[in-house]
């Protein structure tokens, strides 16, 4: 492992130096599989994408504004 850690140290260096992180994007993956595997045998893929696609309402402006 040292071997290969020594091979790619520049790769090694930069992921350490860098502030930039797939922590965020990891764990939306995570929650997308947790709740694949809930459903699994049990409901169509509709009921999938209600459960991922957040609900957003629309803008208190766009409900004010007159016909």
């Amino acid at each position: 492992m040292a071997a290969g850690l020594e091979k790619d140290f520049v790769v090694v260096l930069s992921a350490v130096e860098t502030c930039w992180s797939n922590g965020q994007v990891e764990g939306q993956v995570n929650r997308l599989k947790t709740l694949k595997r809930q459903i699994y045998g049990r409901a169509d893929f509709a009921l999938l994408r209600a459960r991922v696609l957040p609900y957003v309402p629309l803008p208190f402006s766009r409900l004010a504004q007159s016909p």
